[in-house]
């Protein structure tokens, strides 16, 4: 069997299922959500390890194919193509000349230069430069415009959701997933197409033998497709720092410690001993129980609000911070393993839940850090990260893994006893030493904050009739067709087609990020209009075979998508590319049509998983919805965000509609209208 360095070559059936599996829907170079993913190895209940897999975890990497470059040819034609449905016929011959003048002239030499650093840097993908420093050159506050929040689903055994129990469950668990992964115990990320031959003891022994370098054409030759794992050291220890112009990234792995934050507080304690143990669950449980059951008031000023200011503003203060002897507690929240968040206030619906993980009241939180676990009193936990260090694939292994762990293998039980130690000596509380000129700076950044905050509307939907198992019978795509109800639901709200945003992982290549899905599309819009401006002319075989096109081209968009062969990144490259050349902007890039696909008013993201409940964003542009989704087995579910610009509870209602008008056409019946 020929096998080439390439998934281009993998069967589109594999890759197809693939894209929709580690779908990571997020929005334009912001928010993110995830898909499941596999796991394997034996599992060790009660050790300091989730399982000790046969597969060392990195034992892939060396060999993952690499991202593909797609030919800039593709790439104007998909651009153009994504750029139909959303302009007039004179705006369209004018973005077309422009994009083919830059395909003869300036961007001929450009994706030359690109292709020609890429052979330069093997041990990488073309894009992972250039993303890391949109991300971290960016000087917009975090909070809304970059950290997503993902919410676990309850225990299932509702003694086990006591804050405390919980709390602990999830500590130990979360400590038991960094061990396995430090180890080298945790089993690779691998989508497994035909799982009877390759998901096998046999096969994993087998495959251990094969050198790293040969090992992820082992696997593909039994239609396994091993994943990039290289953001998972970020999970721990790490932060992201404020610095002026472009912020760092921070990670100490040697760190022992884990930093909690209730009622504004901050507080330290080892959750590793000198040698790398786990700390026993008893005393962390009794750290926690410390924790608490301080009655210390909530800070005048905490310092929580500083990392959602404007970040240059925040890098400015943190120099200050430093100044005025704050590097040792700054170090200690920075190097923590990680952030655990304890809310003293029980959740009282969806959107309080969400309102909560995504930003809460900026009192208990430290939006820097790479991941923030959060739960409230009533256990509701959920998870807030940090976007810059990488996407959600690893979250939700995270977040996966250490649901299972917790409530198959927990800890502790509701009635287990805290050990018997001094938690007063364990415990660190951290103080901060703030002069008038910081006071006022914490003062002004919570003002902000609580002004920003009251600006978000967010709401939820749950449409009851069907779900995946009816679209699947019906022969179309459950996310091509999710897509369309949105694409009808704003044709329906406001009259036109908008810039859509759907991005899907790459990591099946090497140090892959996301490539982007565009749903908007010629096919879409036609079949919004037939629905809202006149449905009684269209009989249900019409709208069906409307449907049918539309189902087909979005997988084609979403197979694409997750070969590397979108056009988004590409174009992204080669316009960092001329300006890190100091190259006058291509006048492709200064076209209205191109800032107008990028200002992505609808940008959707889907989670499926059942360790998680439901995910959330905020918009990415003033004007749009943050989408938030989920096709299950026999409902679909929405949770949308917006700024007082759109109505959110209106587009619910546009949506449930449209889905009630597709759900008529695949039963064969005629749409009401």
């Amino acid at each position: 069997m020929r096998v080439r360095c390439s998934l281009a070559e993998a069967p589109c059936p594999a890759v197809l299922t693939m894209a929709r599996l580690l779908l990571l829907r997020v929005s334009p170079a912001r928010k993110c959500a995830c898909a499941l993913l596999s796991r394997g190895g034996s599992t060790a209940a009660g050790s300091e390890y989730l399982h000790r897999s046969v597969v060392p975890t990195m034992h892939y990497q060396r060999s993952l194919p690499r991202l593909p470059i797609p030919t800039l040819e593709d790439t104007i034609e998909r651009y153009l193509s994504a750029q139909r449905p959303l302009l007039h016929d004179e705006q369209y011959r004018k973005t077309e000349q422009l994009a083919r003048s830059f395909q003869k002239g300036i961007g001929k030499e450009l994706h030359e230069q690109l292709a020609a650093q890429d052979k330069r840097n093997k041990h990488t993908s073309y894009i992972s430069g250039p993303w890391f420093d949109m991300y971290l050159c960016a000087r917009e506050p975090i909070v809304l415009n970059f950290n997503p929040f993902i919410s676990f689903t309850p225990d299932p055994k509702s003694e086990y959701n006591e804050q405390l129990t919980r709390a602990t469950n999830m500590t130990v668990s979360s400590m038991r997933f960094l061990k396995t992964l430090r180890a080298a115990y945790l089993a690779p990320e691998v989508f497994h197409l035909n799982p009877v031959k390759s998901d096998t003891q046999t096969f994993k022994k087998l495959v251990r033998l094969v050198p790293s370098f040969l090992s992820w054409y082992a696997a593909y030759m039994v239609n396994a497709y091993p994943l990039d794992m290289s953001q998972y050291f970020r999970l721990f220890n790490s932060t992201r720092l404020p610095k002026a112009n472009r912020d760092e990234l921070f990670t100490d792995e040697q760190a022992k410690h884990l930093l909690v934050l209730r009622n504004g507080n901050f507080y330290v304690f080892d959750v590793l001993d000198k040698d790398g143990n786990l700390v026993k669950p008893s005393e962390i449980q009794a750290h926690l129980k410390y924790i608490l059951s301080d009655s210390s008031p909530a800070p005048e000023f905490s310092l929580g609000y500083l990392t959602s200011e404007e970040r240059n503003t925040w890098a400015l203060l943190r120099q200050k911070l430093l100044e005025n002897g704050n590097e040792e507690a700054l170090k200690k929240v920075d190097a923590a393993v990680f952030c655990l968040c304890l809310d003293d206030f029980p959740i009282k619906d969806h959107n309080h839940l969400s309102h909560n993980m995504l930003h809460g009241t900026g009192l208990n939180r430290w939006f820097d850090k790479s991941l923030s676990l959060i739960i409230a009193a009533d256990g509701t936990a959920a998870v807030n990260f940090e976007h810059s260090w990488g996407d959600g694939v690893a979250v939700l292994r995270f977040q996966n893994e250490v649901f299972q762990d917790s409530t198959q293998s927990p800890a502790v039980t509701p009635q287990s006893r805290p050990a018997p130690v001094d938690s007063s000596k364990a415990v660190q509380k951290l103080h901060f030493h703030l002069d008038s000129a910081l006071k006022a700076a914490v003062a002004e950044a919570k003002k902000k904050f609580d002004s920003t905050m009251k600006t978000l509307t967010i709401d939820t939907m749950q449409f009851m009739a069907g779900g995946k198992e009816f679209f699947k019978k019906q022969g179309v795509s459950p996310d091509a067709v999710v897509q369309l109800a949105f694409q009808v639901a704003f044709f329906r709200q406001y009259n036109q087609t908008v810039a859509t945003y759907e991005s899907c992982s790459t990591a099946a290549f090497k140090h892959g990020r996301t490539e982007t899905i565009r749903p908007a599309s010629v096919h879409t819009k036609k079949c919004a209009e037939a629905f809202v401006k006149e449905p009684a002319k269209h009989s249900a075989a019409e709208f069906r075979e409307m449907i049918n096109e539309c189902s087909k081209y979005h997988s084609q968009l979403t197979k694409e998508a997750a070969m590397g062969k979108g056009f988004d990144r590409h174009l992204f490259a080669l316009r960092y590319l001329a300006a890190s050349q100091a190259l006058p902007v291509p006048d492709l890039f200064q076209d209205e049509a191109y800032r107008l696909i990028n200002h992505n008013i609808l940008s959707t993201s889907t989670l499926s998983s059942p360790a998680v409940q439901f995910g959330g964003f905020a918009p990415v542009v003033p004007d749009g919805f943050g989408v938030a989704y989920g096709v299950h087995d026999d409902w679909v579910g929405c949770n949308v965000s917006s700024y007082p610009s759109r109505n959110v509870q209106e587009f619910l209602q546009c949506v449930h509609h449209a889905l009630e008008d597709i759900f008529q056409v695949l039963e064969g019946k005629s749409v009401k209208g």
